[in-house]
């Protein structure tokens, strides 16, 4: 099992809400855009805040904690951007793929602590150097 290394410093609980929040104000433009048969143009501004404020929270939550790639909640962040993949490639799929991970990630983001925080990939322990 990977024994995690938890880090902090003050004000990354304001942080991380903050980066949130912008996140959430992502989703919705994007989702406005995509559900609304909206050009990509007209809600770009939108997925770039998405995009930018979902690799800060990643990589706070990773620093913040060294085993966080390899619980159920930062595979399933990995999963999520395979997934978005399809989301960029394949246009007439933007709105199911859109569905997708949002359905998805609040499952997850409500399910028990003790899932999402369950280690699936177990590393080695690091060599001494």
């Amino acid at each position: 099992m990977t024994e995690a290394r938890h880090r902090d410093f003050p004000g990354r609980r304001w942080l991380i809400n903050g980066l949130r929040a912008l996140h959430l104000v992502g989703v919705v433009g994007v989702g406005a855009g995509v559900l609304g048969g909206l050009p990509a143009p007209a809600w770009q501004g939108y997925a770039w805040l998405l995009g930018g404020s979902g690799i800060g929270i990643l990589a706070l939550d990773r620093w913040s904690n060294s085993a966080y790639l390899y619980q159920v909640n930062g595979l399933s962040i990995l999963g999520k951007l395979a997934v978005l993949v399809l989301f960029l490639l394949v246009p007439e799929s933007r709105e199911a793929v859109f569905w997708v991970i949002l359905l998805f990630s609040v499952l997850l983001t409500h399910a028990p602590g003790q899932l999402r925080h369950r280690v699936v990939c177990p590393s080695r322990k690091p060599r001494d150097r």
